[in-house]
């Protein structure tokens, strides 16, 4: 009879537990997913956390030349292909354009879509100077610069992506035109007042950079006047500034140098090669290696660096230089020495 009993309780657990099924089960798989979810959230985002390197601004051009590659091409052809591939590394990079993001991992990322700012603020600053560079309306160059205009953080239609999409197709439409040597930019023209407007820029970051140092006692090298500083940057907002100047960085060694490409005859004349030499290489040191996983904001000869007190210093460096070169590209050039006729009267040697 025991046995008939316990068989019988076996069986009644067994209905019970078929008419109230547990679920506690389920929890197992579900913390798994999320768990796998968020490494592979984690690690996406330390890859998509890595600046693109450098490139060639001769071989850009070349590859958004195409077929007309190896043909002569008008003054401004590198300076519109070093823009336009600026453009494309912002959609074409690890994880695309990061600025915008709603869902993780992109939305917890905040050094990536800083630094996106920096090139996006630059590559603004050239296509607004390239009308005036062209010498005239320029539809297409005007399309490129309305799309790059919108704000940057636009997720709905149209997104910033479409946007900047609408911009390569312009300039590359503006691309197809400078295969005429006939239609190139003017030479030397809106240069000045593009390193004018940089100057504007690089002081802006220089003087948020330098809010966030501190002590103001180390900004007498920078010679920054501690009240002009904007307020104190918070704690979590440092790395934003220091990104966004190291895009700034970026993108600026980019753009001068395919700039440069087409105006080497204009820089010489005016003698201003070796300043706009020195532009590039204070551009490039913003783009050393940041040894530290978080940006520092130390003090003196402490045991932490100060990072963002460096980072400012050459943007400080580089708003001179720029400031220079376009002092010296907005003078107008001198006038050469005309000859003597034969009918002046000769200059008698003293006896």
């Amino acid at each position: 009879m025991a046995w008939k009993s316990w068989r019988a309780s076996r069986r009644r657990r067994k209905e019970e537990a078929l008419e109230r099924p547990r679920y506690g089960w389920i929890w197992k798989p579900v913390l798994a997913l999320a768990g796998l979810y968020l490494l592979v959230s984690v690690g996406l985002g330390i890859w998509w956390s890595q600046p693109p390197a450098p490139f060639d601004v001769e071989q850009a051009t070349l590859d958004r030349r195409g077929e007309a590659a190896y043909l002569p091409g008008a003054r401004g052809t590198v300076t519109v292909a070093t823009l336009a591939t600026s453009v494309a590394i912002l959609l074409e990079k690890p994880g695309g354009y990061l600025r915008n993001d709603l869902a993780p991992p992109g939305v917890w990322l905040d050094n990536m879509p800083s630094w996106e700012l920096g090139v996006l603020e630059s590559s603004r600053g050239l296509a607004q100077a390239l009308t005036q560079m062209a010498g005239g309306d320029n539809a297409d160059l005007e399309a490129a610069r309305e799309a790059l205009m919108g704000d940057d953080r636009d997720w709905f239609y149209p997104a910033t992506e479409q946007r900047l999409a609408q911009s390569l197709e312009a300039l590359d439409r503006q691309l197809s035109a400078l295969n005429d040597e006939d239609g190139g930019f003017a030479p030397g023209e809106g240069l000045a007042d593009w390193l004018a407007s940089l100057v504007a820029r690089l002081d802006d970051l220089a003087l948020r950079l330098a809010a966030s140092v501190g002590s103001h006692e180390a900004l007498i090298e920078l010679a920054v006047d501690a009240e002009a500083l904007p307020p104190g940057t918070p704690w979590h907002r440092v790395d934003n500034i220091f990104f966004e100047a190291r895009g700034t960085g970026w993108a600026l060694s980019q753009l001068l140098e395919g700039v440069q490409r087409d105006q080497d005859d204009v820089l010489r004349e005016a003698d201003v090669l070796a300043e706009w030499q020195g532009l590039l290489a204070e551009l490039a040191m913003t783009q050393r290696q940041l040894w530290s996983p978080l940006v520092l904001n130390g003090s003196g000869f402490g045991i932490f660096a100060n990072h963002s007190l460096v980072m400012a210093l050459h943007m400080t460096r580089a708003r001179d230089l720029a400031a220079h070169l376009a002092e010296r590209l907005a003078e107008p050039p001198l006038a050469s020495p005309e000859p003597a006729t034969p009918d002046d009267d000769p200059v008698e040697a003293p006896e």
